[in-house]
């Protein structure tokens, strides 16, 4: 089992930039395939990237493709997701999530989330 805990959100104007991290308990942290999703209010929750345990493979929604960047440090048991270039639509509530099974499949283990307000 493993525990996530998000930090780095917050509030930013637009064109600004965050990085989120995700912080994983346990020593098996290169075992999971990570991902982040977001929810806004009122709105389904949504993927925004995943990566591989390598971290050799990811992948983007459309909405945030070429703005935002995963990545992780297996040394450090965390996963990142950089926000660039961010528009009021990014504003939401954003998770990581570790899976146990092949990348792009279902997630197993979730975070509490961390809220990301973009507005001047």
């Amino acid at each position: 089992q493993v525990q996530l805990v998000e930090s780095g959100g917050g509030l930013v104007q637009p064109g600004g930039s965050l990085r989120l991290s995700c912080a994983a308990s346990g020593r098996t942290f290169s075992s999971y395939a990570m991902g982040w999703f977001r929810q806004a209010p009122g709105k389904e929750r949504e993927f925004v990237a995943r990566i591989s345990r390598s971290g050799g493979s990811t992948a983007y929604a459309d909405s945030v493709k070429g703005r935002f960047t995963i990545s992780r440090d297996n040394t450090k048991n965390t996963v990142y997701l950089q926000l660039n270039s961010l528009k009021p639509e990014d504003t939401a509530n954003y998770y990581c999530a570790a899976s146990v099974g092949p990348v792009g499949g279902a997630y197993d283990y979730w975070g509490q989330g961390t809220q990301v307000t973009v507005s001047s």
